[in-house]
């Protein structure tokens, strides 16, 4: 994969969950109400609520996936256990601090707490994934 292809891949998924997040605000803002209220199919709201949740989460890890890889083009052979410095511990810190808003919006509404565990539980899974990713990509040989 070419730096300009992995550039592109983060470009676009970063893109992507900010939309995703988006959606997931306006869903939050203009159905919640009518949930309460059972004007809407409350199994179908939740399980919406769950796919968006996990599109976020997929969208973010793979964002990741393609940061790293851009890193470690960008570097000359035999330089790629220092490819983390200040810049990237904040985009890491950033995007993974975008990654639980929607567990903490599921959390601050009332009677969805069911989805804002999930959201939650896949917040704690991109955060070992993570771990794992930049664990190999850093590791001395």
């Amino acid at each position: 994969m070419s730096l300009e292809i992995a550039n592109a891949n983060v470009n676009r998924n970063i893109t992507l969950a900010g939309t995703s997040v988006a959606i997931f605000t306006f869903l939050l803002f203009f159905l919640y109400d009518r949930y309460l209220s059972g004007e809407i199919n409350a199994v179908l709201f939740q399980f919406t609520l769950a796919i968006i949740v996990s599109v976020i989460f997929s969208l973010v890890n793979s964002a990741t996936y393609y940061y790293g890889t851009a890193l470690t083009l960008s570097l000359p052979p035999g330089k790629t256990a220092a490819t983390f410095g200040k810049a990237e511990a904040y985009w890491l810190i950033g995007y993974s601090l975008l990654l639980l808003e929607p567990a903490l919006i599921l959390f601050t509404v009332r009677n969805l707490l069911l989805v804002g565990l999930y959201a939650l539980v896949l917040w704690l899974s991109y955060l070992y994934l993570t771990w794992l990713q930049f664990k190999r990509q850093t590791k001395r040989e």
